[in-house]
């Protein structure tokens, strides 16, 4: 197969490149299903999430489409269908920095939280119980309701913001479309039970158990996005 090896440290972007120039250069034709998530993985020498975020980004630019359970094909592209800017990082990367970081902001607000943010929490945990069924965008919302709440603990407006800009960074086609792919309303009941578990944590005042369950519910959401798209998706998010 005319691939090229792409090394390891090369972002989603240089990969979605490289298999758009195999397209027009008409390696693979239009209808034409491409090599399967390992495959790719495997011959470009990198990681399967950085080759599902470069074809999320070619879906995004109406390169391929996606059929989760089937593959990925190539399609005929629009009349005028330039090559979208997109963010420098994917999804995974924003997830392992949210992990990273949030998790940090969940040991300290741990430290420092009152009935009234736990009160805040409820109110936001009950409203996301009532609307798992309404569909991705509510939930998005209160989603980011709950993680600026939990912020909001710390005291410190620059935390609070940067967690908010950090969320917000999922706001773009590309997340957007993946999440297309794998949110349903079982994973949002899912997501929905990891935040009461870190709202219980919190509020038993215990930093470890928190920054545990935060860092759980991270790591939850990058495994939700990690089904092939060759795999039927039992439980995605």
């Amino acid at each position: 197969m005319p691939i090229e090896a792409i090394e390891p440290r090369r972002l989603y972007r240089q990969v979605a490149d490289h298999l758009r120039d195999l397209i027009d250069r008409g390696e693979y034709k239009v209808g034409e299903r491409l090599p399967t998530e390992r495959e790719l993985s495997e011959k470009l020498g990198i990681s399967r999430p950085t080759v599902r975020e470069a074809l999320i980004a070619l879906e995004v630019e109406h390169r391929v489409r996606i059929r989760v359970g089937s593959g990925i094909y190539v399609t005929e592209p629009p009349a005028q269908s330039p090559i979208l800017v997109g963010p420098a990082e994917g999804p995974f990367e924003l997830l392992r920095a949210r992990a990273f970081i949030e998790s940090a902001i969940a040991a300290e607000a741990a430290t420092l939280v009152t009935q009234a943010d736990i009160n805040a929490m409820d109110h936001l945990l009950d409203a996301m119980e009532r609307s798992s069924d309404a569909g991705t965008k509510a939930m998005v919302g209160l989603d980011r309701q709950f993680h600026q709440t939990i912020a909001s603990i710390v005291g410190n407006g620059i935390i609070l913001r940067f967690a908010g800009d950090l969320f917000d960074q999922r706001i773009n086609p590309y997340f957007q479309r993946l999440s297309g792919h794998f949110e349903t309303a079982d994973t949002w009941r899912a997501a929905v039970d990891e935040h009461r578990a870190i709202r219980d944590a919190i509020a038993s005042r215990d930093p470890g158990a928190a920054s545990a369950a935060m860092r759980h519910h991270l790591q939850q959401s990058q495994h939700r996005f990690s089904t092939s798209f060759e795999e039927e998706a039992a439980s995605p998010g």
